[in-house]
């Protein structure tokens, strides 16, 4: 499947306005570059620093974006390692970072990477191929009970014993069509007959794993916050219920500034407020998006405006 960037005319304009008048934008998980193509058209006085970990995804952005020239600059690593990446490149100022959580198109589609159970391929999973750590690893040398804890947690699925226990028990495992099946076995028939794919709640549980990419969110986002300038703005869109909490946790408590009780007549905790929310919901892809790209069904968008420092909205 062709990759699409989700909720990119959203994404646009949020993004635009702070980059009127020129400044870096970060997108922090580069991809194919289909949003910093959007973004960069509309505002033509920015410049980009586009951050990957997948080599092959930097390939490819270099293509895409090889017409907007000298304002690109891209580079491999985390986005957990934003603030050290940014400072190595001299990047500023930053007036615009976007985060575009989960695995890409291209990466589902290729049976080698092994993100897919609707093609046999190798237990990988790695955004990074050179980290050492990969799927197999985790379901073929994970203790029983890890391994329920991780398909549980990270894949919110309720038969995690149930799979953990059949993963064990068919072990070595060799690929992602017999790990595929065993999920499924695993499963009561009745439930196997709704809800998609029942081997879609662990194959995205193993992906967060292998990849810590909860981990690297909730080290990414304060880095982000702190980067931008004030009116920079950060956007954020996740396919899963524990970045969206993670995102939304962490713009809520950027945005409270004072926690003095309401009847002091003064601030005395001296929290400022850092950020403004954005949008009051999360943003999702309209019903054309959703029938045209099924894969962005699942997405939420949050947003939040830099403030300038001393904004405490005290008491009284």
């Amino acid at each position: 499947m062709e990759h699409r960037p989700v909720l990119a005319g959203a994404t646009v304009d949020l993004l635009a306005p702070a980059l009127e008048d020129g400044g870096v934008f970060v997108d922090a998980t580069l991809g194919r570059a289909g949003h910093a193509v959007a973004v960069l058209s509309r505002a033509p006085r920015a410049s980009l620093v586009g951050i990957d970990r997948d080599p092959d995804a930097l390939e490819e952005s270099e293509q895409a974006l090889a017409p907007f020239g000298d304002r690109v600059t891209l580079v491999r690593g985390r986005f957990a390692e934003l603030a050290s990446l940014l400072e190595r490149l001299g990047a500023a100022p930053v007036r615009g970072v976007l985060f575009d959580l989960g695995v890409s198109s291209p990466q589902l589609d290729d049976p080698g990477r092994g993100f897919s159970f609707r093609s046999d391929g190798p237990l990988d999973m790695r955004m990074d191929p050179a980290q050492p750590a990969s799927a197999e690893d985790v379901v073929n040398r994970y203790s029983e009970g890890d391994l329920a804890r991780v398909i549980g947690r990270l894949g919110e699925e309720r038969f995690a014993r149930r799979i953990a226990k059949a993963i064990v028990g068919a072990r070595p495992v060799g690929g992602t069509s017999a790990l595929a099946e065993l999920v499924k076995d695993a499963i009561p028939a009745a439930t196997r007959r709704t809800g998609g794919h029942p081997a879609r709640r662990t194959f995205q549980a193993l992906r967060l794993e292998v990849n810590r990419e909860i981990d690297e969110l909730a080290a990414a986002l304060p880095q982000a916050i702190e980067a931008l300038e004030p009116g920079g703005r950060v956007v954020a869109i996740s396919y899963h219920s524990l970045e969206d909490r993670l995102v939304k946790r962490r713009f809520v408590e950027e945005s409270r500034g004072c926690t003095c009780p309401p009847d002091f007549p003064v601030c005395t905790c001296g929290a400022e407020a850092r950020v403004r929310i954005l949008v009051k919901r999360p943003v999702r892809p309209p019903e054309a998006e959703q029938a045209s790209n099924p894969r962005s069904a699942s997405a939420k968008l949050r947003a939040a405006e830099r403030l300038a420092t001393g904004v405490s909205h005290g008491p009284g």
